[in-house]
């Protein structure tokens, strides 16, 4: 059985070894010829995408959404550059490699809105300065951006078009901004109606996929959707890529003039095929985390029969118990101290939900189920906690951060991670007891989870205006419990210690958490 057990593992590592190299060699045959370089535009890091020894041509400056960074809108970058573009795509203030902290007031179109203006300005003049482009430039932008590069659009007679990707802005007019293309995924329903609202600001009777208005005016219009996307696979749609591609073609008859307003331009047949890198992505971090599986046989095994079950009552008291009394705990203090958004509340959760679920085991007689001696690294567990920490940060990090979005923490950041541990280590420690070190039933790991984030939930109803952005930072836990919580459980369950899969989740949780949620600080 062990043979074949090994034998099983050394297949899987081979197929996942496989595929991580093809995903890898596509991805990057997507930036084949292409110059890319990182630069900084004042203080704001921007990444410069073009074609190695193309002609001149227009600039666009490229906008990610809130809690987002360059690498999220690399699709748009590449796909641009390899048209003849000159792609610049930046960090906005907070976000990714930007170290300077967002600021003003996130609420007030003359706050945080004003000052994010600012900032594609400064990177506009930059971008109009580099050789290279021939003098004319565009904006694109997604979820947040794209009411900010609309403003923008409107404050800056130089920008000629505007892509606004899952747009939702109530700047629009029938004229303003210039040569508009909004692009939505199928599933946005309420941005889906928003954009047709818009293009209906110019012709009443407009649809999707028309195209309205006249480019020589700048009072073009077009909504267009995606199939079968939602709010970030949009970034990734071959359907999107090319309408972006294809809408700036046509604003700004480059290379040539398009053919009778035929949005294909059939003038241009050498055009490259967009940088539909979306499944090479979903490959990659499948084949690494699949890897994950036979890179824990080589951690020492430890006990392999299932834990005792803990005791329905007890289980139900650890897990819902917290749920509820941790919000309310916390919803009458003033939780900011971190100068990141929400962050500083989210350590804290972390940290009162822990002790409560982990005083609720203890009492009940429930423990590490091993003692904790220094000899070495030979603590109960620590070495494979360790082990799990540098996979999911190195190797599954490393690639989420090349091709997806920042996960390499600037020096700011490090000790914002610190702190999200303080509470993210204990709190997976009890999220490895209740789910038996990945050998509890289904159903019970199911529960514990969706009560963390019900819990959650509860703290943004208790205090709407101060921790609305928890709910944006939701899906982020609900991926890393797909992902992380699947290596943790493979780790749990070949060394048989809860601290194993504690320790190892509870640092990735909080370093993927302290890269994630935008810096900010005070005016």
């Amino acid at each position: 059985m062990d043979r074949l057990k090994r034998g099983a593992r050394g297949l899987v590592a081979l197929i996942s070894v496989c595929a991580a190299l093809f995903a890898l060699w596509h991805l990057e045959q997507a930036r084949h010829g292409l110059e890319i370089r990182r630069e900084t535009a004042g203080a704001t890091p921007v990444t410069i995408y073009r074609k190695a020894g193309g002609s001149p041509g227009p600039a666009v400056i490229i906008t990610h959404g809130f809690a987002g960074s360059r690498q999220l809108m690399e699709a748009y970058a590449l796909t641009l550059a390899r048209s003849g573009y000159v792609a610049v795509s930046l960090d906005f203030e907070g976000h990714g490699r930007n170290a300077k902290p967002m600021s003003g007031d996130v609420t007030s179109v003359e706050g945080t809105t004003r000052k994010l203006m600012a900032e594609i300005g400064r990177v506009t003049d930059y971008a109009l300065g580099l050789a290279g482009v021939d003098g004319r430039v565009a904006l694109l932008g997604h979820s947040m951006a794209s009411d900010i590069i609309v403003r923008q659009a409107k404050a800056d007679p130089r920008v000629g078009a505007v892509v606004a990707i899952s747009m939702f802005s109530q700047a629009v007019t029938a004229t303003e901004p210039k040569n508009l293309l909004a692009i939505t995924g199928e599933w946005e329903t309420a941005l889906r109606a928003e954009a047709l609202k818009v293009a209906r600001l110019a012709a009443t009777d407009a649809a999707e996929g028309q195209t309205i208005g006249d480019v020589e005016t700048g009072t073009a219009r077009r909504v267009v959707v995606a199939p079968t996307v939602e709010h970030v696979a949009v970034l990734y749609s071959p359907t999107a890529l090319r309408e972006a591609r294809d809408w700036l073609d046509k604003v700004f008859r480059y290379p040539g003039p398009p053919a009778s307003g035929d949005l294909t331009l059939a003038g241009r047949p050498d055009r490259p095929a967009v940088a539909a890198t979306g499944p090479a992505i979903l490959l990659l971090l499948g084949a690494i985390v699949t890897l994950a599986w036979p890179a824990s046989g080589l951690l020492p095994a430890g006990q392999q029969s299932a834990p005792q079950p803990i005791p329905l009552r007890t289980f139900l008291a650890a897990a819902l118990v917290p749920a509820l009394l941790t919000p309310l705990l916390l919803a009458p203090f003033d939780t900011r101290f971190l100068p990141v958004l929400v962050a500083d509340y989210v350590a804290l959760h972390l940290f009162v939900f822990a002790l409560i679920a982990l005083a609720i085991l203890w009492r009940s007689g429930i423990s590490l189920g091993q003692p904790v001696t220094i000899s070495g690294l030979a603590f109960a567990g620590v070495g494979s906690g360790a082990a799990l920490a540098a996979f999911g940060i190195i190797v599954f990090g490393g690639a989420l951060d090349r091709y997806v979005a920042s996960f390499m923490p600037t020096a700011d950041r490090v000790a914002i991670i610190g702190l999200l541990a303080v509470g993210g280590v204990p709190f997976m420690l009890a999220d490895s007891l209740l789910t038996g070190t990945g050998r509890a039933p289904l159903w019970r790991t199911i529960l514990v989870r969706s009560a963390f984030l019900a819990s959650l939930v509860l703290a943004v109803m208790l205090d709407l205006e101060r921790l609305f952005f928890l709910l944006i930072i939701l899906p982020v836990i609900v991926l890393f419990y797909a992902v992380f919580g699947t290596m943790g459980g493979w780790v749990g369950r070949r060394t048989g210690a809860p601290l194993a899969a504690g320790l190892g989740m509870g640092l990735t949780l909080a370093w993927a958490l302290g890269v994630t949620f935008p810096l900010f600080g005070q005016d």
